[in-house]
Formats: structure tokens, C-alpha cells, sequence
């Protein structure tokens, strides 16, 4: 007796998820790759203006950086290797890298071998973990707000 495959099965497979997972993951990562990291910290999404990114509206009318600034500063130091230089652009994409970096390398394990390796990660969506993933992008915000020269200087 030939057992057929229900679709929604299918279309929602551990394995699938983690595949589109770790190929959205590595568009990242090799995006990041491709930018040259600006020296002021932040504003490398510039060179992405083919996609419609200009400088960060928060910036232009405020003066002061919004509480992502740097992060495509961050990836892109990451994806060359400078974990130091990719922290002081912006602590948090720091973080964020390394952990899309890993992300990907699990995603891409339990695609190619239906492992379950990532369950446990499920347990970063709680709550708890969440307001700890907040007030780490604040703490970031405020670094970044104190290092950023304030306009006209």
C-alpha cells in the first residue's frame, strides 16, 4: 500500500523550513560580503540604493543615529572576519551576524539531514528571550548614540 504525502505536510517539513531558512540566511550573509564597510560606522547601506535604500531618515532629520544604525556597517566587517570592528559599528548587528552565520550552518545541517538540532533554538522565541533581544538593541542604540559625533563635527 502506497502512502500518500499530504501537502501541508510537505510544504511545512522541518526540513524545507530550514533549507528556505539557511538560503535566506546565506542572501544575507553574501549581500554583507559584497559592501565595502564605511569608516563612519554606519551608512553602508548606501551602496544598496539599487534597492532603494538612501541615508536613514531618522539621521537626515534628527542628527542622531536610529537603533539600527550600523547594523549593515556590522555585517559587513562580520563577513570580512573583523569581529572587533563589526562590534564597535554596532554591538547588536555584531551579534546578529554571528548569529545568522550560525543560523545558517544549523538551518543548513538539518536540510541536508532532517536533524533536530535546531528544536532547541525554538525556545529564543519566548518571551523572555525576546525582551532580553530588546533591551540588548536598546543598550546598542544608546552605545551607538554616544559614539556617533553629533552633526557638524
Amino acid at each position: 500500500m502506497t502512502q500518500m504525502l499530504d501537502p501541508l505536510t510537505l510544504y511545512m517539513s522541518p526540513r524545507l523550513i530550514a533549507a528556505a531558512t539557511a538560503l535566506a540566511l546565506l542572501a544575507l550573509l553574501s549581500v554583507a560580503a559584497s559592501l565595502d564597510p564605511d569608516s563612519r560606522g554606519l551608512g553602508t547601506h548606501e551602496q544598496l540604493e539599487v534597492m532603494g535604500l538612501k541615508k536613514c531618515p531618522f539621521l537626515v532629520s534628527t542628527g542622531h543615529p536610529c537603533a539600527t544604525c550600523g547594523m549593515t556597517t556590522s555585517f559587513a566587517h562580520a563577513a570580512e572576519g573583523n569581529l572587533w570592528a563589526s562590534f564597535l559599528a554596532q554591538p547588536f548587528g555584531s551579534l546578529l551576524a554571528v548569529a545568522s552565520a550560525t543560523g545558517f550552518w544549523i538551518a543548513l545541517h538539518v536540510a541536508i539531514t532532517g536533524s533536530r538540532a535546531a528544536e532547541p533554538l525554538r525556545a529564543l522565541l519566548r518571551p523572555r528571550w525576546l525582551w532580553s533581544f530588546a533591551v540588548l538593541l536598546i543598550a546598542a542604540w544608546v552605545y551607538k548614540l554616544v559614539v556617533t559625533p553629533a552633526p557638524g563635527i
